[in-house]
């Protein structure tokens, strides 16, 4: 499995702790917190459906508009990775109905910020209620299923790495797991506000929410479909 070979890297490192035990709890961190970003690096920073979703909500409102639903969405990313290590929430079987209810529930919400937007007018403060807030970032995380395979994916290969209590490790892997996708949800939030400012006015505004609304209806399909 892939924590023994973690195991393995360790157990290397731990040569000469009689003489150096500060330093080598300090390298085996580094070891697997840098393991860790590698292997969540392709799955945070790559387009899907969270990038896609903040990098419209960018393009259409703005950065500042879009800090309340990240927020939201990392608040619920660090509480639910914590209670998925420590055993709370049960494990989700993708051909359950469960599963299939939330991945339809998921979807009808996007949707719904789709038509929001879509429906939205010109002005600017059309354009500020077309954003999404705090609770939007929080329904966002929860009834995504596939926000759970990922953590549980993650807990598969780095939950046997031995170098702290499992506390620890716990809390480390969701912080790390949330700071990142925090961070890499900014730079798509960023690049969309970028592209946004480009032809952010009042003539081309209308026509802009239904390209951006069609960007989250296609969120959600993807979310369904994939």
């Amino acid at each position: 499995m892939q924590c023994e070979s973690w195991n393995r890297v360790a157990a290397r490192l731990s040569v000469g702790k009689d003489h150096k035990p500060q330093w080598e709890e300090v390298d085996l961190m580094t070891v697997f917190v840098g393991a860790l970003l590698v292997f969540l690096f392709p799955l945070a920073y790559s387009p899907g459906p969270d990038n896609m979703f903040f990098a419209a909500m960018g393009a259409r409102s703005g950065v500042a508009a879009t800090l309340p639903a990240n927020a939201g969405y990392h608040v619920a990313t660090l509480l639910v990775t914590g209670l998925v290590g420590a055993g709370f929430v049960v494990v989700l079987d993708p051909a359950s109905t469960l599963f299939s209810l939330m991945k339809t529930a998921g979807s009808i919400y996007v949707l719904w910020l789709a038509w929001k937007m879509a429906t939205a007018g010109g002005s600017n403060a059309d354009v500020q209620n077309s954003g999404a807030g705090f609770f939007d970032g929080v329904m966002l995380l929860l009834l995504n299923p596939k926000a759970y395979v990922i953590v549980l994916l993650m807990y598969s290969q780095f939950a046997g790495f031995q170098f702290a209590s499992t506390g620890e490790r716990i809390a480390i892997i969701s912080l790390v797991f949330t700071v990142n996708n925090l961070l890499a949800f900014l730079l798509w939030t960023l690049a969309g506000d970028g592209l946004g400012r480009m032809f952010r006015s009042e003539t081309s505004a209308r026509r802009l929410n239904l390209v951006f609304a069609s960007m989250l209806a296609g969120v959600a399909l993807w979310m369904l479909l994939g």
